[in-house]
């Protein structure tokens, strides 16, 4: 990576007070180096370092984002990044932290490499997800892991229509159907039952939320693909849900188009450690 830095966008997640001495040495760090720090409004909020920002003004103005917290932090951020792919160092204040990979005590000889020019980058791809109602697009979303249609809490098994570039796959028969990105196929996806996928690969996952149908499986397609889910007409209490933070009450005969986005996620990565060194500390690999 290889990139002036003269303004370096902070944020940290909501309501995290332990966070502000970290911003407060963010802040010294880049005062020191001639860095011009930016802060979103919660995050100044939180170390009473004036107004700050919108966050989408933060991003469109930062060379390089810093995120304080876990994962939904970062997936948060993720949905209001733009075309210009600002690199992101996300550091882990959560619990699990698959995406979220940099310790606290990694952030500042992290920063040091992105600094001098010598750390690296890794691309993930995110999906564009349309809800389409009455022959007209009713929403959009972008999403870093998932988009994901679940029944209500008291609504029978719903039977959703997919298909693929125009070919019709199947009616599932399911409580639910996860469509997901690699970075989204450690997430709901691998709960219920869907493979790990590597986090590069050019791929979208289709998983089924306890399917009715035994014979269903995890699908994984080339990212290239449009994805298209139908609703029959008589289904009530379905929603569609985003990276698990945003929602949205469906109607029956909507339509949900997935493809993949134009915007990726540029995260820096660790300088000792990989995707699978993450995979046996989170998910216990190896261990009796």
């Amino acid at each position: 990576m290889n990139r002036e830095l003269r303004r370096i966008g902070i944020i940290a997640k909501p309501k995290l007070s332990t966070v502000s001495t970290v911003v407060n040495q963010l802040t010294e760090w880049c005062a020191a180096r001639q860095i011009r720090a930016l802060l979103d409004k919660d995050t100044a909020i939180l170390c009473e370092q004036g107004e700050g920002l919108e966050r989408d003004d933060l991003v469109a103005q930062s060379d390089l984002l810093v995120v304080l917290g876990g994962d939904g932090t970062l997936l948060s951020v993720a949905r209001v990044s733009d075309s210009r792919s600002v690199p992101i160092l996300a550091v882990n204040f959560g619990s699990l932290g698959f995406l979220t990979e940099i310790t606290l005590e990694e952030t500042f000889a992290t920063l040091e490499t992105v600094l001098v020019g010598t750390a690296t980058t890794q691309a993930r791809m995110m999906i564009d997800v349309s809800v389409l109602r009455d022959g007209r697009c009713f929403e959009d979303y972008r999403a870093l892991n998932d988009a994901v249609l679940t029944k209500g809490a008291l609504a029978r098994i719903i039977d959703i229509d997919v298909n693929i570039d125009g070919q019709f796959v199947a009616t599932y028969k399911a409580d639910g159907l996860i469509v997901s990105t690699p970075t989204g196929s450690t997430a709901y996806a691998l709960s219920a039952g869907g493979p790990i996928v590597y986090p590069t690969l050019g791929a979208m996952l289709v998983t089924p939320i306890a399917s009715h149908t035994l014979t269903f499986r995890a699908l994984v397609v080339p990212d290239s693909v449009t994805i298209e889910m139908s609703l029959k007409a008589t289904q009530e209490s379905v929603y569609l849900t985003v990276d698990g933070q945003i929602g949205l009450a469906l109607k029956g005969e909507d339509r949900i188009r997935v493809r993949k986005s134009a915007v990726v996620l540029e995260l820096i990565e660790s300088s000792n450690k990989n995707f699978f060194d993450i995979l046996r500390r989170k998910l216990k690999w190896g261990e009796r």
